[in-house]
Protein backbone atom coordinates (compact mmCIF):
# COMPACT_ATOMS: atom_id res chain seq x y z
CA UNK A 1 0.00 0.00 0.00
CA UNK A 2 2.94 2.57 0.72
CA UNK A 3 4.34 2.15 -2.62
CA UNK A 4 0.86 2.27 -4.43
CA UNK A 5 0.58 5.69 -2.60
CA UNK A 6 4.25 7.04 -3.55
CA UNK A 7 3.30 6.96 -7.50
CA UNK A 8 0.62 9.59 -6.87
CA UNK A 9 2.70 11.67 -5.06
CA UNK A 10 3.09 14.62 -8.35
CA UNK A 11 6.64 15.23 -9.17
CA UNK A 12 7.34 18.79 -9.96
CA UNK A 13 10.37 18.26 -11.81
CA UNK A 14 8.53 15.99 -14.12
CA UNK A 15 4.86 18.26 -14.55
CA UNK A 16 8.04 21.28 -15.81
CA UNK A 17 9.25 18.61 -17.99
CA UNK A 18 6.49 17.95 -19.09
CA UNK A 19 4.87 21.48 -19.92
CA UNK A 20 8.61 22.19 -21.23
CA UNK A 21 8.22 19.65 -23.98
CA UNK A 22 4.23 20.38 -24.61
CA UNK A 23 5.67 24.04 -25.50
CA UNK A 24 8.30 22.93 -27.35
CA UNK A 25 6.14 20.65 -29.26
CA UNK A 26 3.44 23.23 -29.94
CA UNK A 27 6.87 26.08 -31.14
CA UNK A 28 7.57 23.46 -33.21
CA UNK A 29 4.18 22.83 -34.78
CA UNK A 30 3.15 26.30 -35.36
CA UNK A 31 6.97 26.91 -36.87
CA UNK A 32 6.17 23.63 -39.25
CA UNK A 33 2.51 24.66 -40.50
CA UNK A 34 4.12 28.01 -40.95
CA UNK A 35 6.88 26.75 -43.30
CA UNK A 36 3.99 24.02 -44.67
CA UNK A 37 1.38 26.89 -45.32
CA UNK A 38 1.14 27.68 -49.17
CA UNK A 39 1.69 31.45 -49.17
CA UNK A 40 4.61 33.60 -50.11
CA UNK A 41 8.06 33.29 -48.13
CA UNK A 42 8.36 36.83 -47.38
CA UNK A 43 4.34 35.80 -45.59
CA UNK A 44 6.18 32.91 -43.50
CA UNK A 45 9.37 35.27 -42.87
CA UNK A 46 7.09 37.83 -41.64
CA UNK A 47 5.05 35.39 -39.46
CA UNK A 48 7.90 33.46 -38.10
CA UNK A 49 9.27 37.33 -37.46
CA UNK A 50 5.53 37.96 -35.32
CA UNK A 51 5.79 34.65 -33.55
CA UNK A 52 9.48 34.82 -32.51
CA UNK A 53 9.10 38.30 -31.27
CA UNK A 54 5.62 37.71 -28.85
CA UNK A 55 8.14 34.45 -27.78
CA UNK A 56 10.26 36.57 -26.69
CA UNK A 57 7.83 38.93 -24.85
CA UNK A 58 5.97 36.21 -23.21
CA UNK A 59 9.56 34.66 -21.94
CA UNK A 60 10.80 38.55 -20.83
CA UNK A 61 7.31 38.55 -18.82
CA UNK A 62 8.06 35.52 -17.56
CA UNK A 63 11.38 35.97 -16.29
CA UNK A 64 10.47 39.74 -14.98
CA UNK A 65 7.41 37.80 -12.58
CA UNK A 66 9.89 35.15 -11.26
CA UNK A 67 12.74 37.79 -10.22
CA UNK A 68 9.64 40.03 -8.75
CA UNK A 69 8.65 36.73 -6.92
CA UNK A 70 12.17 35.68 -5.79
CA UNK A 71 12.88 39.22 -4.94
CA UNK A 72 9.84 38.79 -2.77
CA UNK A 73 10.52 35.71 -0.91
CA UNK A 74 14.15 37.39 -0.27
CA UNK A 75 13.03 40.22 1.08
CA UNK A 76 10.23 38.69 3.80
CA UNK A 77 12.78 35.48 4.38
CA UNK A 78 15.40 39.14 4.74
CA UNK A 79 12.79 40.68 7.34
CA UNK A 80 12.16 37.45 9.45
CA UNK A 81 16.40 37.11 9.98
CA UNK A 82 16.41 40.92 10.74
CA UNK A 83 13.69 40.41 13.54
CA UNK A 84 14.61 37.52 14.97
CA UNK A 85 18.69 38.67 15.06
CA UNK A 86 17.62 41.77 17.24
CA UNK A 87 15.39 39.02 19.43
CA UNK A 88 18.16 37.56 20.21
CA UNK A 89 20.36 40.41 20.19
CA UNK A 90 17.63 41.84 22.72
CA UNK A 91 18.03 38.31 25.31
CA UNK A 92 22.07 38.56 24.98
CA UNK A 93 21.52 42.29 26.56
CA UNK A 94 19.19 40.81 29.09
CA UNK A 95 21.21 37.71 30.47
CA UNK A 96 24.05 40.17 30.75
CA UNK A 97 22.25 42.71 32.74
CA UNK A 98 21.06 40.02 34.88
CA UNK A 99 24.46 38.15 35.13
CA UNK A 100 25.71 41.89 36.01
CA UNK A 101 23.50 42.37 38.81
CA UNK A 102 24.32 38.75 39.96
CA UNK A 103 28.12 39.92 40.11
CA UNK A 104 26.74 43.13 41.52
CA UNK A 105 25.56 41.16 44.23
CA UNK A 106 28.07 38.67 45.15
CA UNK A 107 30.62 41.62 45.01
CA UNK A 108 29.08 43.16 48.38
CA UNK A 109 28.68 40.16 50.25
CA UNK A 110 32.30 39.47 49.37
CA UNK A 111 33.17 43.15 50.59
CA UNK A 112 30.60 42.95 53.01
CA UNK A 113 32.58 40.16 54.24
CA UNK A 114 36.22 40.97 54.38
CA UNK A 115 34.78 44.45 56.21
CA UNK A 116 33.79 41.81 58.37
CA UNK A 117 36.66 40.30 59.42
Amino acid sequence: MENNAKEHVPNTKNTKTILLGLLLGGLTGAAATLLFTPQSGKRTRTQIRQESIQLRDRATTGKKEAVEQIRSVTNRITAEVQEKAGNLKQLGQDKLVEQMEHVSVALDVGKAAVEAA
